[in-house]
């Protein structure tokens, strides 16, 4: 089982750049999407419906505003629209599908700096970490659980370019990390750093001026974690730096049956 996650930075503008056809040559069987940015009658037939898949999206109350989805090849058994609190799920943040006791939680999690880049937006971004993990914690005692998205936090200085000038900025603040510090005391892994624990460079998120993605000085932002029992059954963790479409790339897990 192959499950990939992409900031795909606007649905609509993604599939103009090429997105369905990254979905059909992608070999995955789930596809968990964030920042869709468009309810979902605003999507075309092609995007909602392509040959082999199932879509199912959570959108914002926002026009053009965050919103999560995933694209599936087999129905879940059940689906969770949101985390059921209301000052996070007016913006469309959060959904969960079901295979059996697996979840597999799709996730954007908001950015800390605010409309005035003064990381006014701190605290909310720590509260939904809060919710989200309360969310993890009951599902893991069910069955394997992955949560992926794009975090907007990078957890240790090799997961960006240039920590040493970041951190005061929102995304590599040590309150932003700390929550990242917790889910791994508690028992979570990042998949992508357990199979690859001292490599740098490897990035998921890139600046969209100055070369940034060229001269590769970018954030790895985007990460699937995975339970205890979900951990046991990766055999691959990987990153697909050469897709295009956005300006994050997918990362995704190669997932053994049990």
């Amino acid at each position: 089982m192959r499950v990939i996650c992409w900031n795909v930075n606007g649905l609509r503008a993604c599939v103009r750049k090429g997105f369905l056809d990254v979905l059909t040559s992608s070999k995955a069987d789930v596809v968990a999407l964030q920042e869709v940015r468009a309810f979902k009658n605003q999507l075309d037939p092609d995007t909602l419906s392509p040959p082999g898949w199932h879509s199912y999206f959570f959108s914002a109350q926002r026009p053009g505003y965050s919103g999560v989805g995933f694209y599936v090849r087999d129905q879940p058994s059940r689906i969770d629209y949101g985390l059921g609190i209301d000052e996070f799920d007016v913006e469309g943040r959060c959904m969960t599908v079901h295979f059996g006791r697996m979840a597999l939680m799709s996730v954007y999690f908001p950015k800390g700096n605010g409309p005035d880049r003064d990381n006014s937006r701190v605290p909310y971004k720590l509260a939904f970490y809060s919710a989200v993990y309360e969310r993890m914690k009951q599902l893991r005692r069910r069955g394997p659980v992955f949560v992926m998205g794009d975090y907007n936090t990078a957890h240790h200085d090799i997961d960006l370019a240039r920590p040493r000038t970041n951190r005061k900025n929102s995304g590599f603040l040590p309150e932003e990390r700390a929550a990242l510090d917790h889910w791994v005391n508690q028992g979570w892994t990042d998949t992508f750093r357990k199979q690859h624990p001292d490599e740098p460079g490897h990035y998921s998120w890139w600046r969209q001026w100055g070369d940034a993605r060229k001269d590769n000085v970018g954030w790895r932002i985007d990460y699937v974690f995975a339970s205890p029992s979900g951990q046991r059954r990766v055999t691959k963790a990987f990153i697909l730096n050469d897709v295009v479409g956005s300006d994050h790339c997918p990362v995704g897990i190669d997932v053994a049956e049990p």
